[in-house]
């Protein structure tokens, strides 16, 4: 029996009376890859948020490792091992490549202001095993070639990998992955697939919100479908692609 990695109870949050996540609950086994889907309006990066700690729920919790950390801070979610993309790549454009990585490891990293300034000898140890890492991580990403390039000088599909770079160099345990094939080409999407699954043959398991359906078929060892902020099903895609709710959703009542 797969280990419950993260878990949400209950959740629910509105916006001026519009309930836009209404009692979700679901778990993401470590090691799995689990999308969530739905239609625009659904609920999706509501939900995200809610898990990363961007929004604070109004009921309901978020259980990571069997602790509860509902109503953290973005940090100290990331610190605990819960790393996020966003569905428009948010990089720091004047940077380098390398530079928006290693801006990835602060949460493990010790060295602040004060001790920085100082130049003290760990500072620098820390610097240059945070640059290794990074450097390693460019390099499984296929991305050394652009290691010294300007950020925003990269074609979009690459700026999308440098974030996805970023986020795994907080070593998380949970990726969260906002529309990653948003603005992608069919090649872009062929290789993202690819990547999303070495990431999870790592060790990393990946929560994915997405819109391109052939995409999480293809990828998802399960899927949560929300409608209208409430979930209307779960299951493995194969039985999600014969759901009635899931096709009335989509498709309209006839189909359904």
């Amino acid at each position: 029996m797969s280990t419950v990695l993260l878990e949400t109870k209950g959740l629910a949050r509105s916006f001026g009376g519009v309930h836009a996540v209404k009692d979700v609950t679901f778990h993401v086994p470590a090691g799995a890859i689990k999308a969530v889907i739905g239609p625009n309006g659904a609920g999706k990066t509501t939900l995200f948020n809610l898990i990363a700690g961007t929004l604070t729920p109004h009921r309901g919790d978020v259980v990571f490792r069997g602790k509860p950390i509902t109503g953290r801070k973005p940090h100290a979610v990331a610190g605990l091992g819960i790393a996020r993309t966003f569905q428009t790549t948010k990089l720091f454009p004047h940077m380098t490549v390398l530079e928006n990585v290693m801006m990835g490891r602060h949460t493990r990293t010790r060295a602040g202001f004060v001790s920085g300034m100082l130049n003290l000898p760990w500072t620098w140890r820390e610097h240059r095993h945070t640059e290794e890492k990074a450097r390693a991580i460019l390099d499984k990403l296929g991305l050394s070639a652009h290691t010294h390039e300007t950020a925003c000088n990269l074609p979009f599909g690459r700026q999308r990998l440098v974030e996805f770079a970023r986020a795994l160099a907080t070593e998380p345990a949970l990726l969260l992955l906002d529309e990653p094939a948003a603005g992608l080409n069919i090649y872009e999407t062929q290789e993202l697939s690819q990547l999303i699954r070495q990431i999870r043959d790592t060790g990393v398991t990946c929560l994915v919100v997405e819109h391109d359906m052939s995409l999480v078929m293809n990828i998802s060892d399960e899927v949560v479908v929300l409608d209208q902020g409430q979930k209307i099903a779960e299951g493995p895609p194969a039985a999600i692609q014969r759901h009635p709710e899931v096709i009335r959703v989509y498709l309209g009542e006839e189909h359904a």
